[in-house]
């Protein structure tokens, strides 16, 4: 069922398992108890930073893949996407999984828009199992967006850690209550938002507009209030993004209580240094999301919560061409499988 931007699903698809697989620096997060397996370098014993990127992706959808005892032949759809080139390290993940491919790019929005995707289609009879997810590689971002790492350029204030790692889900139909980590109860689909700004370096702000009106979307939609929440939670728009979506939300007449509205990009690297402004890239939500609040639902600590990946939707191209940057948010509303709502 479609409310304006909304998807009802019926049949509660549900995610199964999940994969979580950090960097080094990750290793570091508060959350890291959360991931199920964080690497030792940047290199992880591979030519390039770009093939790095591919293997955290075949390790996170492995390690999904083992929870399950299932093989990539009972998988009926590959749903993912990175931030490098064509998304190449995704496709050539796919290429080794011989699954049935679907390739995706909401920057840093493509965790929620694959998870979206994947609840349609389970949802739908379309599939009966289908793994999404997403990753990224801070050398390997930063050498293409910006500058690589080695030339030790300074920063901003304003810019963002890109998180190493990748985080998968399996999603299917639960054959029982036990066996369901959440119910995937809504999708929200945003639109392209662009409020003008042209700094790389200053995602967070261009993003918080294209958050804040999904949010409101997703409750005009639905009927629902933010008290009917435990947990709304942003992909990475960090401490600068977060407190503009929040002004944006309270003038909308969304306000929340303490410790409610969070921020992905604020968590998982929560009182490390030298990272700024917080935490970017699509593993951010995908890791935070997938790792840490996911077993919250699964013990049944949070009841529901609204999931909205956010993306900045640029290119190295589009920023010397003087472009400004496009953004985009996707929600998904999760609810705990011991929920007696």
């Amino acid at each position: 069922m479609k409310q304006e931007s909304t998807w009802f699903f019926q049949n509660k698809p549900s995610i199964l398992a999940t994969g979580v697989v950090g960097g080094p620096f990750e290793k570091q997060s508060p959350l890291a108890e959360k991931f199920d397996l964080c690497m030792d370098t940047l290199w992880m014993n591979e030519a390039s930073f770009e093939k790095a990127n591919r293997l955290l992706i075949d390790r996170s959808i492995q390690t999904a893949l083992n929870k399950l005892s299932l093989h990539p032949s009972d998988i009926d759809a590959l749903l993912l996407g990175d931030l490098i080139n064509q998304i190449t390290p995704s496709s050539m993940a796919a290429r080794s999984l011989n699954i049935p491919y679907l390739g995706l790019f909401s920057a840093c929005a493509t965790s929620m828009q694959g998870l979206s995707l994947a609840a349609a289609l389970v949802d739908g009879g379309f599939c009966e199992k289908v793994i999404t997810g997403a990753s990224s590689h801070n050398a390997a971002v930063e050498k293409q967006f910006r500058y690589p790492t080695e030339y030790g350029g300074q920063k901003p204030p304003t810019a963002q850690w890109t998180v190493t790692g990748a985080g998968f889900a399996v999603v299917g139909q639960a054959s029982d209550e036990g066996a369901s980590i959440a119910t995937i109860d809504k999708a929200t689909i945003g639109r392209v938002r662009d409020p003008g700004l042209k700094d790389p370096f200053n995602m967070g702000a261009a993003m918080a507009p294209a958050a804040a009106e999904v949010i409101e979307r997703h409750f005009l939609d639905t009927g629902m209030k933010p008290v009917d929440y435990d947990v709304i939670v942003t992909g990475d728009l960090a401490w600068i993004g977060h407190g503009i979506a929040e002004d944006l939300l309270k003038k909308k007449g969304l306000t929340f209580s303490e410790n409610q509205f969070l921020d992905c990009g604020k968590m998982i690297y929560a009182q490390l240094d030298g990272v700024q402004a917080g935490a970017s890239g699509p593993a951010c939500s995908a890791m935070v999301i997938y790792g840490h609040f996911l077993s919250l639902l699964q013990m049944g600590s949070i009841k529901r919560m609204l999931a909205v990946a956010t993306g900045a939707l640029l290119s190295p191209l589009t920023f010397q061409q003087g472009d400004s940057i496009p953004c985009i948010a996707h929600a998904v509303a999760l609810s705990s499988p011991v929920s007696t709502l």
